[in-house]
């Protein structure tokens, strides 16, 4: 009686320790490898501001510490390709980084619309002009979000689609920039900062609706980047710094700790 329990108890044990300690791992390690990857987007998918640009990436500045190089390195994917530009808007991923994307593309990762609406020229404004000034520009741009981005959105997340059908395609979204109440005793006032973030949260809550309407996964950075925004005392974003294009965006670590777990938890 006993032994005949045991012959079902025990498997059942041991296939929940396994999922338990993560013994299981092997198998998603299988599914990774025969994935076909494609990495598309703008700075915060290139990488501008981690460092180790890759040599044939010149202005697009893609690096190997950007969390899509980052999860090939780790997980051996069948095929790999990396597209993703500084610079580049919904309408430029479109036209010009979807070639290596077709019907045998598994997986596609794509951060995108923070280019469309102006948001390194809101930095720039609300860095060099008054406050009224920063917090109309950080107004303008949630008109354009919640007007014209949508449309621009479909279209790029529709001509995805159509290239690889089968996919798994997962939006990114982006950090909050700033820590309120935080450390920093000069720079922005904390109206601006308080602006700036809601132009962001405003940001991805389009990204997440537009990318539900497509049937896409959404994720989302902003609990990744808690605690490690500017004036958290541990930012993982670069804040006005020099080269100048590294301004606002993810370190190294806020690539590997904070888009890779991100991106990672939605494949």
């Amino acid at each position: 009686m006993y032994a005949s329990r045991l012959r079902w108890v025990l498997p059942a044990l041991l296939a929940i320790a396994a999922t338990t300690l993560g013994l299981a791992q092997p198998a998603s390690a299988a599914t990774a490898a025969g994935e076909r990857y494609v990495a598309v987007g703008d700075s915060y998918s290139s990488g501008v501001g981690a460092g180790s640009y890759l040599s044939d990436s010149g202005s697009c500045q893609r690096s190997s510490k950007a969390y899509p190089s980052l999860w090939a390195a780790a997980n051996a994917p069948a095929s790999f390709s990396f597209t993703a530009c500084s610079g580049a808007t919904t309408s430029t991923v479109k036209n010009g980084q979807l070639s290596p994307i077709n019907s045998s593309t598994t997986l596609v990762s794509v951060t995108a619309g923070g280019n469309d609406v102006g948001f390194a020229n809101i930095m720039q404004t609300c860095v060099l002009q008054s406050e009224a000034t920063c917090v109309n520009a950080v107004n303008t741009a949630i008109s354009q979000i919640n007007n014209t981005l949508p449309g621009s959105l479909s279209s790029l997340y529709a001509a995805i689609r159509a290239k690889a059908p089968q996919a798994h395609v997962v939006v990114l979204g982006y950090p909050r920039f700033y820590q309120l109440g935080g450390s920093c005793i000069a720079g922005l006032s904390e109206t601006e900062r308080a602006a700036i973030n809601r132009g962001g949260d405003a940001l991805n809550g389009m990204l997440a609706k537009q990318a539900a309407n497509a049937g896409f996964a959404y994720s989302s950075v902003l609990d990744e980047f808690a605690g490690h925004e500017i004036c958290s005392g541990d930012a993982w974003l670069h804040s006005l710094t020099v080269p100048v294009s590294n301004s606002y965006h993810p370190t190294a670590a806020g690539q590997s700790g904070g888009y890779l777990p991100a991106f990672r938890s939605a494949v």
